[in-house]
């Protein structure tokens, strides 16, 4: 796989992950522990995207 495939995926992940905390946030019967999972995972693939990147 190259960088920029992998670079791809994790934007595409990071994406997914961005529409479930949102659909999260407007779901009053959504968990905080699980809110607060999808928002650690969301900032590691963005901190492994930057890092990646340069």
């Amino acid at each position: 796989m190259s960088l920029s495939s992998h670079l791809q995926e994790l934007r595409k992940k990071h994406e997914h992950l961005s529409m479930e905390v949102e659909e999260a946030q407007r779901s009053p019967a959504f968990d905080d522990l699980q809110l607060t999972a999808l928002k650690k995972q969301k900032l590691k693939l963005k901190e492994e995207i930057e890092r990646l990147s340069h």
